[in-house]
């Protein structure tokens, strides 16, 4: 789907976040971008959806052009939703701002939600709703344009690990199920040993990328308690030593 040759990126402030960040990413993967602060996770997120650009290397998608309107959902740490607008409204966002009638985007907007587990609390308003409730709408109106690509960028951070735990089975059952590419930028190796089949880490500032450790789990409800999770993260958090050792 995507190959990033060599990027960087630096700020106007002189930072450099990203230094020789090389990836490449299939259709349908689930990747978990994992490493400490600051190492230019969020940064590479937002090369590959368009939201900034490189300084230096080159991005280039399958058949040489670039996503069109819609191809990549974006999912936020922080919920981002309009607080004076119910949850059918905040999904049915993007399709209104390509023009999309509310009658002809109705059914994708519901079906959106429901594919979350809200359906039934359309015209509930960010208020009304559980912190978790809230990003499973961020996750709806990401999904509402049928993304090929899914782009995470720590949505279950400010979570309970309950409420965590849920969303993560949710997601891996919705990925499942639509087939598209996911990128979930975590700084939790728990979180990235159970979610993705390929763990990419980072270094430190500026980022590039240590290596991949790719996954056989399939994730379920007693996941974590098998031996095969508790080896991977194991060998996630032995990686994430050498990754900072040689940084």
């Amino acid at each position: 789907m995507l190959t990033i040759s060599s990027v960087g990126r630096r700020f106007p402030d002189g930072t450099v976040a990203l230094r020789d960040a090389s990836l490449r990413l299939e259709s349908g993967d689930f990747i978990a971008l994992l490493g400490p602060s600051g190492c230019g996770k969020s940064t590479l997120l937002r090369l590959i959806s368009g939201l900034d650009r490189p300084d230096a290397g080159r991005l280039d998608w399958d058949g040489g052009r670039a996503p069109a309107a819609g191809e990549i959902g974006f999912v936020f740490q922080d919920a981002t939703l309009l607080p004076w607008a119910t949850a059918e409204d905040n999904v049915f966002l993007p399709l209104r701002l390509r023009g999309v009638s509310r009658q002809n985007a109705a059914t994708d907007v519901r079906s959106a939600l429901a594919r979350v587990g809200l359906a039934g609390f359309e015209q509930s308003r960010p208020r009304q709703l559980s912190g978790g409730m809230r990003m499973r709408v961020s996750i709806a109106r990401a999904l509402v344009t049928r993304p090929r690509l899914l782009l995470m960028d720590e949505p279950f951070a400010a979570l309970d690990e309950f409420t965590r735990h849920r969303l993560q089975q949710d997601l891996i059952a919705l990925w499942q199920s639509i087939g598209c590419t996911i990128v979930f930028v975590t700084h939790s190796i728990y979180e990235a040993a159970f979610l993705a089949r390929r763990v990419v880490l980072m270094t430190p500032r500026p980022g590039r990328i240590a290596c991949e450790i790719a996954s056989t789990l399939v994730p379920g409800p007693e996941t974590r308690l098998e031996p095969g999770y508790a080896a991977l993260v194991a060998d996630i958090t032995h990686a994430m030593g050498q990754a900072l050792e040689h940084a």
